[in-house]
């Protein structure tokens, strides 16, 4: 049950533009609440380095990309705060202390850890590949967020930040609220393989041009039984149908009928489909070229949010300092 008082920490590792499935995930989410109770939204940079460490110069361009997609999206820096990781040192400080008792084989067998380091053909595991869902643990934490908007990719690393805080609450003292989680959708990528994703290429970007939605829906798989135009399709199996389930307003039972009947070839259904993704995304590219052209103004928006975040974490760290009996000379 959500309350008047409830926390919500949400964000992304910027890594670069952010697409539907982010949208579908925990992004639409967001935006919703966002007016409802207190929102951090974390771009976290640091975590992005998990996996380019090497290319750490994609970072400044990915901060203002996604900074953009909040924005265009409809995230409102009046009502959201909106931080850099790697300018909150109490992040990386409470994530110490966290990693002090939580136990190497629990972060291995951490669904999310494994399934990435499988995707990414990771054979070595990187501390900080393998230290992610302490990393997560600790931005939750740094701002005593109660509630986390998250895709089902990322439920095994807020289910971890859940078991951590209960773990120092009970070692040291109760100052840590425990975190629920606040469950978005999965978007099938373009491949119909499996959830969208940039590593996997299968995306559509939420600055997508109105063709660029229409081309690459054309091309995005379908039900996989249906040969010929007028063979009754499974749209509850098809990819394209998720498009028109999530972003379309109304239709949807007409649609699923003509498809299972077969009155509706995939090719007439997938454009049906990019006329409702481009109906969401059309008020996106009008915020998005509006703030685009205001760069120092979206620069000012990272710059004041992280100066509350701030705030927020050395309150937070000054609590779980005394609470560890580590608060020397306080007064």
């Amino acid at each position: 049950m959500q309350s008047a008082t409830d926390i919500i920490l949400t964000g992304d590792r910027t890594t670069g533009k952010l697409h539907l499935g982010h949208y579908i995930g925990s992004l639409r989410s967001r935006t919703e609440l966002q007016h409802e109770y207190r929102t951090f939204i974390i771009l976290a940079d640091v975590q992005a380095l998990t996996t380019h460490f090497d290319h750490p110069d994609v970072l400044a361009t990915s901060i203002r990309q996604v900074a953009l997609d909040y924005l265009a999206a409809g995230i409102d820096p009046n009502q959201a705060t909106l931080f850099i990781q790697s300018m909150i040192p109490e992040i990386a400080e409470l994530a110490q202390y966290f990693s002090m008792f939580v136990t190497v084989n629990s972060l291995r067998h951490n669904p999310t850890v494994k399934n990435e380091a499988r995707q990414r053909g990771v054979q070595d595991m990187y501390y900080g590949f393998l230290g992610y869902p302490v990393s997560q643990a600790a931005d939750i934490a740094i701002c005593k967020a109660t509630l986390v908007p998250a895709g089902d990719d990322q439920i095994p690393h807020v289910e971890q930040a859940r078991k951590i805080v209960r773990r120092f609450n009970e070692l040291y003292r109760p100052v840590l609220p425990e975190p629920r989680i606040l469950q978005g959708g999965r978007l099938t990528g373009l491949d119909g393989n499996s959830k969208m994703s940039k590593s996997l290429g299968n995306a559509l970007y939420l600055d997508s041009s109105a063709e660029d939605v229409r081309t690459k829906l054309a091309r995005a798989k379908t039900d996989p039984a249906r040969i010929h135009k007028y063979d009754p399709g499974h749209p509850d199996i098809c990819p394209v149908y998720e498009y028109h389930r999530y972003f379309r307003q109304d239709g949807m039972a007409e649609i699923h009928e003509q498809c299972s009947k077969g009155a509706i070839g995939c090719t007439d259904c997938k454009r049906l489909a990019a006329q409702a993704v481009n109906r969401l995304l059309e008020p996106m590219r009008e915020r998005r070229h509006t703030f685009a052209a205001r760069t120092g103004d979206v620069d000012e928006i990272l710059i004041e949010g992280t100066r509350k975040a701030q705030i927020t974490a050395r309150e937070t760290m000054s609590e779980v300092r005394d609470a560890m009996g580590i608060g020397y000379f306080r007064r």
